[in-house]
């Protein structure tokens, strides 16, 4: 009993660093991927967003520069001179300080203005990058998630191929099938072998583009939390047009125009006056250094200014205001222009999605024919009631709509990311449906 005993304590010392070893080397799984949590890592790690979050921070810098006008500024200078003269060599320090404040200047109030509509421009511009972020992210997780139902549906496709072909070759076996027969099956065969690979090197290509966007390595399209789900509502295009007024392009444009119009406030400042007022405080000492005792001469001086300065003539001014003046008519007939094409674009993704709806329904009634033609086609070939080229026919067309099928379902979320975009929305599910079509809860 107990050499019994020791023998099996030492087996269990032996096989528990085993075990943990084993559990130690084994891959840890990978967390989950949803596509807000993919949009968040892209904002964190997008180069191009993050530029254009630096660009923001330094307009505003420049936006609170231009305050410096409205407050005093303080100059302090000061001068050391060393004479050798043939007399009494002697050195003279001299330092002022100078307080000034602009009293009256019409263009401080235009710049402020401009430098305001340039920072504004720019976080406008941080919201279309975001914009364009989540249309390239959503396009790419969306493309993954179709490369990897089509990958499933070519394994699918090959199991029926290789059950096409078992069968064909068992009956030739039997006597009751021609070799033509097991030769036209074996090329169908091979034909899902090679769509099999060639979906498996779609979807890395895929993988590649999202961990390119996310800025970390998505190595496995398990790994994408998501499917395509085909019940969505209709958005009311009337919300998708008040929504879409707010898109940063439009609010780029307007602030355009506002820009234009303190350009020739700007450009009426030449007319005016520059007042300005100056403190100043100044000191000397004169010293003679060869002089018994040394001579020390010191000096103050304080004095008040006002000045103010008026350009009465200078050519170019009146054409700097006439220019200013048409650069306003530009920007509000561009800011026409960009609605115009906005509204158009908004319009065409709209009809987009409406087909990508429908086109859903046709595919999914398509798949459901296809597999129950199979299913004939193969219960006749089995049985001996069919040919085997109606066999193959059946198959290749179950494996097209199994395909079309999640195509449809990949350019209805492509178009709905690209409605958001246009709409410059975050996404649908944001408005209020207007209409819904009937579920399908049926995935690809």
């Amino acid at each position: 009993m107990t050499v019994a005993f020791r023998s099996a304590s030492k087996t269990i010392s032996m096989t528990l660093p085993l075990l943990f070893a084993l559990v130690t080397a084994m891959p840890a799984s990978s967390p989950a991927l949803t596509l807000e949590e993919a949009i968040a890592l892209a904002r964190s790690n997008l180069p191009a967003y993050q530029a254009q979050a630096s660009r923001v921070g330094s307009s505003e810098a420049r936006y609170k520069a231009t305050l410096g006008p409205y407050l005093p500024s303080v100059d302090v200078s000061g001068t050391a001179i060393s004479h050798n003269t043939s007399g009494p060599n002697y050195t003279s320090n001299v330092y002022d300080v100078t307080a000034s404040l602009k009293l009256f200047d019409y263009k401080r109030g235009p710049a402020r203005d401009i430098s305001r509509y340039d920072f504004n421009t720019e976080q406008e511009g941080l919201k279309k990058s975001l914009l364009d972020l989540q249309f390239d992210v959503k396009s790419s997780f969306y493309a993954v998630l179709a490369s990897r139902s089509i990958l499933e549906q070519r394994k699918l496709q090959l199991d029926s191929a290789r059950k096409n072909y078992e069968v064909a070759e068992g009956r030739r076996k039997f006597g009751v099938a021609k070799l033509s027969d097991v030769l036209q099956v074996s090329v169908r065969l091979e034909q899902a072998r090679f769509n099999l690979v060639q979906s498996e090197g779609t979807l890395q290509k895929s993988l590649s583009e999202l961990s390119s966007f996310i800025g970390r390595p998505v190595v496995n399209a398990e790994e994408l939390r998501g499917d395509f789900i085909f019940d969505m509502p209709l958005p009311d295009e009337k919300l998708l047009l008040t929504a879409q007024m707010r898109r940063p392009e439009i609010i780029q444009a307007e602030l355009a125009v506002k820009r234009a119009q303190s350009n020739q406030s700007l450009a009426t400042g030449d007319y005016f006056p520059v007042i300005s007022g100056n403190l100043t405080y100044s000191r000397s000492d004169d010293t003679i250094a060869n002089a018994i005792p040394p001579f020390v001469n010191p000096m103050e001086d304080r004095s008040a200014a006002l000045v103010a300065s008026w350009n009465l003539f200078e050519f170019g001014k009146f054409y700097r205001s006439q220019a200013a003046s048409i650069d306003i008519l530009t920007s509000e007939e561009n800011l026409k222009e960009t609605k115009r094409v906005l509204q158009l674009d908004l319009r065409k993704s709209y009809e987009d999605f409406l087909t990508a709806l429908r086109n859903v329904k046709v595919a999914l009634e398509q798949d459901r024919q296809a597999q129950q033609n199979y299913d004939q086609a193969f219960g006749e070939y089995k049985v001996g009631k069919g040919d085997i080229l109606s066999l193959v026919v059946a198959e290749t067309l179950l494996s097209q709509a199994r395909e079309q099928k999640v195509s449809s379902a990949l350019n209805l979320y492509l178009s709905k990311a690209l409605l958001e975009r246009t709409a410059g929305i975050e996404s649908l599910e944001q408005l209020p449906p207007d209409a819904q079509d009937p579920k399908m809860d049926e995935k690809p």
